[in-house]
């Protein structure tokens, strides 16, 4: 089979074990980020089973239109980016392993990098060190504050478990299931959304982007929160207002943000980007060589399964009917 892999920008695909599992097949890596469709029908159109990273490139009609050979589109979680209903019209199967009840435990790990790193100030820090001028004013503590979840999925199940492991308390607002299982497992819950922005010292957002999240994160529940709070997301760009963010940190309400996911990635000159009072990593949530491997096996699992005739995780069945 001819495999094309998208986006693989750090080169860091091809030294993965979980690769092993595509010998035998003729195997292209594409080091770039790329959107245009002119040039992704030209380096596709030989192409059978496409991988794609996460959400980097927009799978839409206008290029599976013009890519008659493939088949299979392999990846992992959410495919908002993906026009399945294009795939299913050309016959191609989307597989996408939505691995429920794992999170991303990397996404845990740099939420708290992140909420550790802003409340330290320690990329001040480190750069007054560096420039030999030693300490950079002061930072802030977190014992004992207040973590609100906006979402409480599993990601945010397991950032409250290290919040707990650091002495703060918990509150969570997320939909009314959501909000019964975070009360069954000893969280606190707002009384509201307000609520939950006006009374919290570190805000991070845990939700998946759909239509109903998009910009559910408004100026007006920004504006609630104190000057010395923080809101952190390692989610997506989308789920806050556009532009509320930069202008509620330039009004200093929050005082603090730490972010990691943008509108449109890579991100150039960002706002965010100028601001003294906000953290910026790029969009690194899932960046790691164990993540990596973990993610990639499933994806090349989709690929052998197809190719012996019994495709998993299909998001649109549609297609298997029609054969």
């Amino acid at each position: 089979m001819k495999i094309a892999i998208l986006d693989d920008v750090f080169d860091a695909v091809r030294a993965l074990p979980c690769l092993r599992k595509l010998d035998g097949h003729d195997v292209t890596i594409w080091n770039d980020h790329v959107q245009d469709t002119d040039i992704l029908a030209e380096r596709l159109r030989d192409t059978e089973a496409l991988v794609l990273i996460r959400e980097r490139t927009r799978i839409e009609a206008a290029l599976i239109e013009r890519l008659p050979k493939l088949r299979l589109i392999s990846q992992r979680s959410v495919y908002p980016h993906i026009d399945v209903a294009a795939c299913t019209r050309a016959g191609v199967i989307v597989s996408s392993d939505m691995h429920a009840g794992t999170p991303s435990h990397a996404t845990v790990e740099l939420t708290w990098a992140l909420i550790l790193a802003a409340s330290r100030r320690l990329p001040e820090q480190v750069a007054s060190a560096k420039a030999g001028r030693w300490q950079w004013g002061m930072g802030t503590s977190l014992r004992g504050k207040i973590l609100g979840l906006h979402g409480y999925g599993r990601i945010a199940t397991e950032v409250a478990k290290v919040g707990r492991a650091f002495g703060l308390e918990t509150l969570v607002w997320a939909r009314e299931a959501s909000r019964g299982r975070a009360l069954a497992e000893g969280h606190a819950v707002a009384d509201s959304a307000e609520d939950l922005y006006a009374r919290a010292d570190v805000v991070t957002l845990h939700m998946r982007l759909v239509p109903a999240t998009r910009g559910i994160v408004t100026a007006g529940w920004l504006a609630r929160m104190r000057p010395e709070a923080m809101l952190v997301n390692t989610s997506r760009a989308g789920l806050i207002e556009a532009g509320a963010l930069e202008a509620a940190l330039r009004a200093g309400r929050p005082g603090l943000a730490a972010v990691d996911v943008y509108e449109q990635e890579p991100a150039v000159d960002h706002p965010l980007f100028a601001l003294p009072n906000c953290l910026c990593t790029p969009h690194i949530g899932y960046v790691t060589r164990e993540e990596y491997e973990h993610q990639f096996s499933d994806i090349f699992d989709q690929i052998v399964a197809y190719g012996a005739g019994a495709p998993i995780n299909v998001v649109n069945p549609e297609v298997l009917a029609g054969r």
